[in-house]
């Protein structure tokens, strides 16, 4: 079988793998978080950082909730990073947006990070000062799952059925997944343009 054939054919066993009941509960916290006036937190790192500025764009336009994520600044993200360093870049900025009770972070990562391991830590402090401050967490994330899996109220593990894809399949279905959310009848607010096309 060619690579690009096992590809695609590894992508639609993930497909049907999906947890959906874990999507639903993310459905679930995001009209929660919406209906109280709470804002998203979408983190990322590399390819996550990519997807949690799209998604920032599509929480906001589509779905109507007030989102950010702090990749979208680089000049903030590179002093902090440069002043502070990369481990706590991320919740620095999350202590000045004020993070509360009524937040939610949404993680993009391949592993979902590791205390022990000491593996994408930027996003394990982000975490655990959600849970100091009882915001929710949510994730897609894939392997086992890592922290963000052991703490997130709704979490999506992409399945691994070759462990030599798993990070660009994992980057793929979280795209998979947060269009699938703006677009749930339950949270989208906003009629996209090419839907509204007649």
């Amino acid at each position: 079988m060619s690579y690009t054939k096992q590809y695609l054919a590894e992508a639609t066993q993930i497909l049907s793998q999906l947890d959906a009941d874990a999507i639903d509960r993310m459905v679930r916290e995001l009209v929660k978080l919406r209906d109280q006036g709470g804002r998203l937190f979408i983190l990322g790192s590399g390819g996550g950082a990519g997807h949690a500025s799209h998604a920032v764009n599509d929480f906001r336009k589509i779905a109507g909730i007030e989102s950010y994520t702090p990749t979208d600044n680089v000049s903030e993200l590179t002093a902090r990073v440069n002043d502070d360093g990369w481990d706590t870049s991320y919740v620095n900025w999350l202590k000045v947006s004020r993070l509360n009770s009524r937040d939610m972070l949404m993680i993009f990562s391949v592993g979902g990070g590791n205390r022990e391991h000491q593996i994408s830590m930027n996003l394990v402090r982000c975490l655990e000062y959600a849970q100091e401050v009882g915001a929710t967490s949510i994730g897609v994330v894939g392997r086992d799952g890592g922290y963000t899996a052991q703490v997130s109220s709704a979490c999506v593990v992409v399945p691994t059925v070759n462990p030599s894809t798993v990070t660009p399949h994992v980057e793929s279905f979280q795209a998979v997944v947060w269009h699938l959310l703006v677009s749930h009848p339950d949270l989208q607010a906003a009629e996209m343009k090419w839907e509204s096309v007649k």
